[in-house]
């Protein structure tokens, strides 16, 4: 039987012992075994902390977000493996789904808010500048950087993908090593989604590591700066927590424990109602997905004492349709448990709860091409506890399974103490259309819980479910539920990273942050700033306008064009007990003029305003007044661009406005969207004619078997059907791949070298030669891009087909051509 392998201080190693046998949680079938003996733990971490770490933090966090993007979509590809493993473990296809492409969709979202909100640098610049001195020479700010450490991560078994790409989703993206340590059962899966993030060869060295199989004496050398992230019971985790390596030193630690999650059905949500039917069906849910194995199922159903016989009717009928039986099977609705270990362990709990409360469903026993013998299968059970606050042992016992508890309650002061007898969840929902319910139950039941979901017929289409953490909201809870904090969008990432203030002059923090402070020299030069690409801009670049003095006109003109009559700007005789003297500009109406005076008129990379911050007026301008801007490059972000939109960054500007006396009278930072270079030459015909000058019979490709001759009439062919002589008569891309395709004209990656022409058959010349030698053939081109140039400016909305890329209007055939004739120009090195 085949042995796992673990891969640790870059290597794949197997272990030396007997090793832990896992087993088709279906059929019974051994499918793998795990073992770590032997491993020497101490190397890995070490590895984790020296070639990892300095590869990781080495990276910006836009870039390391762009690296989560490519690894999610390379598993992506190759998901139908994972399925197949997955089914082994006792999931279904829904149940598969979730746990793999819900992995891979973190990745995605923790990818889009690194390239939407964090910087390309390998700090993160962490709230507002602090002015700490009178004048404003002594400034302090906070910036975050890796925590310098390896970070250890131990998960459950009921989400071997999905558990460990969470996690690294934010250690990953903070630039912090990891090592993954999956439960033993299920862990065939973890490691061949491993297996391909190593292979894809996107993680840098030493990112990541995985042990698959007992941890062992891992834990022993965890040291200073290092990280423990466990998910599993609060027995385990308490242990792990109070070992002398992680309560001695300065490790931080976060649990995600066991949970004993809650649902109300509201006082409104009756038999016949919206939310009795959506009640019924998320509490089926939550019992049967993953069949029960999920730290955030409900435990305890909580409903109003007079509908605890109705719900009982209604979620038995409910539970009775849910075929249970072998995952591959298309009538499956739930499957089994893990492993015949868990069953037990669920049979022990399951014991327990009969001793204090009565089983009033325990679902049909019928399965789905699969037997109780070989499988872990369990079904349904449903508890009933009449006198909730009296036994406690549905507070205290958690059946991890397709186990559930009913109870009832009178108000909601009631259901919001029984809620929290929990002593802390992961998740509380409440289902109702009562807001008064809503919120009175919510906020108080709030304590003891890590998230509270609501939801009624208005949100139901939507709703992702009670039992979905999502990566942009924390996942954790207090007490019981370990106190933890995982995900939460960007705030998941400061677990993994060290907070330092930093304190010093506007210039020596803008020379650290990279982000212009006030008061910090400006770079002033003859180019405006508007006129620079985004890489060309640098923070600091600044522009001394000239002045402009208000008029009475202006105040009056803006009052009408803007319709803001307020008294302050038009009524001179109100203005008693105001801090005016006499009639206002108005604010909007200086930064207005601000704009129009720092501007440039002349179209360059600055392709539109994306947004304003923080704006203030601290003095008033009256007629007579004369404004002044300085106009300062504050910070640079890089962005991530898709579809049919100029590849761009976004460049934050403070704009200071100041008056004839030097007083500043208004502050705002204005968003720009800035065009980046393009990698491909202009259609500019000098520009081009340069070019051609350097090709000669004699010049040979980089690459590619064309002669000179024929690059330039293929590029000549080209221009030509752009103009439609002769009009393309196929496109042989399909018709589902040809958006992707145009949309690829837009961005500025460089054209393949091996790219088939996909109208040639194999061995096909390109083309025919039809003139008579090369420069006769450089003339004829140069003139059809002469007539493209004007055929577009006289017929600006003709379309024309491409082979490739479909049906092309003007601006897709320049950009198609732009990129084209690069291609061509680097294969024969004349650019």
């Amino acid at each position: 039987m085949e042995k796992l392998k673990n891969y640790i201080h870059g290597e794949w190693i197997q272990g030396s012992g007997n090793g832990i046998p896992l087993y088709n949680a279906v059929t019974g079938e051994q499918v793998a075994i795990s073992d770590t003996e032997g491993l020497n733990f101490e190397q890995a971490l070490d590895f984790g902390r020296t070639i990892g770490y300095k590869n990781l933090s080495s990276m910006t966090f836009y870039d390391r977000g762009e690296m989560l993007k490519k690894v999610a979509l390379y598993l992506l590809e190759r998901k139908k493996k994972y399925y197949d493993l997955s089914y082994k473990t006792g999931a279904t296809h829904v149940d598969s789904w979730v746990d793999i492409e819900g992995g891979f969709g973190t990745f995605f979202t923790y990818s889009g808010l690194a390239k939407r909100m964090l910087p390309n640098t390998p700090f993160w610049v962490d709230g507002d500048t602090q002015k700490i001195s009178a004048n404003g020479t002594f400034l302090g700010t906070h910036i975050l950087t890796p925590s310098e450490g390896v970070s250890v991560q131990i998960n459950a078994y009921n989400f071997p993908v999905w558990g460990m790409l969470e996690k690294l989703s934010t250690s990953l993206l903070a630039g912090v090593p990891s090592i993954v340590k999956p439960s033993p059962f299920g862990s065939y899966l973890t490691n061949a989604v491993f297996q391909d993030m190593i292979e894809s060869g996107i993680l840098p060295e030493g990112a990541v590591q995985l042990v698959c199989g007992e941890p062992g004496n891992i834990l022993d050398y965890i040291q200073d700066g290092d990280s423990v992230l466990f998910t599993g019971s609060a027995t385990t985790g308490r242990k792990l927590k109070s070992l002398p390596s992680i309560a001695g030193n300065a490790v931080r630690f976060n649990m995600e424990a066991d949970s004993l999650n809650c649902s109300i059905l509201g006082l409104d949500a009756k038999p016949g109602t919206p939310e009795f039917d959506l009640f019924i069906k998320e509490v089926r849910n939550e019992m049967t997905t993953k069949a029960g194995q999920k730290c955030t199922a409900i435990r305890r159903i909580i409903v109003p004492e007079n509908l605890i016989g109705d719900v009982q009717n209604a979620l038995s009928k409910a539970l009775d349709q849910t075929k249970i039986g072998n995952p591959l099977s298309r009538e499956t609705r739930m499957g089994s448990l893990v492993g015949k270990q868990q069953y037990d362990e669920v049979v022990r709990k399951v014991n327990l709860l009969k001793a204090e409360t009565e089983l009033v469903y325990d679902g049909q026993h019928e399965l789905v091409d699969a037997n109780y013998e070989n499988g872990a299968f369990m079904s349904p059970k449903l508890f009933l506890n009449d006198k909730p606050f009296e036994k406690n042992i549905s507070h205290d016992i958690e059946a991890f399974g397709p186990v559930s508890t009913l109870m009832p309650y009178k108000d909601a002061e009631e259901a919001a103490a029984l809620a929290k007898r929990g002593k802390g969840s992961l998740v509380g929902s409440i289902v109702s259309h009562d807001d008064q319910f809503v919120a009175e139950t919510s906020w108080k039941m709030a304590s003891q819980h890590g998230r509270i979901f609501v939801l009624n017929r208005d949100s139901a289409k939507e709703s992702t479910g009670h039992g979905s953490p999502l990566p942009t909201l924390m996942h954790g809870g207090p007490g019981r539920a370990g106190g933890g904090e995982e995900m939460g969008g960007l705030g998941g990432l400061h677990f993994f990273l060290q907070k330092t203030a930093i304190q010093g002059s506007p210039d020596i923090l803008t020379a650290i942050t990279k982000i212009y402070q006030q008061g910090a020299e400006k770079k002033y030069s003859d180019k405006h700033p508007f006129q620079k690409y985004f890489e060309e801009v640098e923070v600091g670049d600044s522009l001394e306008t000239a002045g402009r003095t208000v008029t009475d006109a202006d105040i009056v003109n803006f009052s009408n064009v803007s319709w803001d009559h307020f008294y302050a700007h038009t009524d001179a005789t109100s203005l008693t007990g105001t801090i005016f003297d006499k009639t206002v500009a108005h604010g909007y109406f200086i930064l207005s003029a601000a704009a129009g005076l720092f501007v440039s008129g002349k179209k360059g990379p600055v392709i539109a305003n994306y947004g304003l911050e923080n704006c203030s007026f601290f003095k008033p301008v009256y007629a007579g007044d004369t404004i002044t801007v300085y106009l300062t490059a504050k910070e640079k972000i890089n962005r991530g661009v898709k579809g049919r939109n100029i590849p761009s960054g976004v460049v934050k500007w403070l704009v200071e406005v100041v008056n004839q006396r030097d007083e500043i009278v208004c502050v705002a930072t204005i968003l720009t969207l800035v065009a980046k270079q393009s990698p491909f030459i202009d259609l500019n015909l000098k520009n081009i004619q340069k070019i051609l000058n350097g090709l000669t019979e004699s010049t040979q490709p980089n690459w590619g078997k064309m002669s000179p001759q024929q690059m330039i009439e293929h590029l000549e062919h080209g221009v030509l059907v752009s103009l439609g002589e002769p009009e393309a008569d196929k496109c042989f891309t399909p018709e589902e791949q040809l958006e992707k395709w145009q949309d690829s004209l837009y961005n500025h990656r460089k054209m393949p070298k091996d790219f088939p022409a996909p109208f040639l058959k194999e061995d096909e010349k390109l083309l025919d030669l039809k003139h008579k030698n090369l420069e006769v053939a450089k003339i004829s081109f140069m003139d059809n891009l002469k007539r493209f140039s004007i055929y577009y400016k006289e017929n600006p909305q003709a379309e024309h087909m491409n082979f490739v890329f479909g049906k092309l209007n003007k601006e897709m055939w320049e950009l198609m051509h732009k990129k084209h004739f690069t291609h061509h120009f680097e294969q024969f090195g004349l650019i």
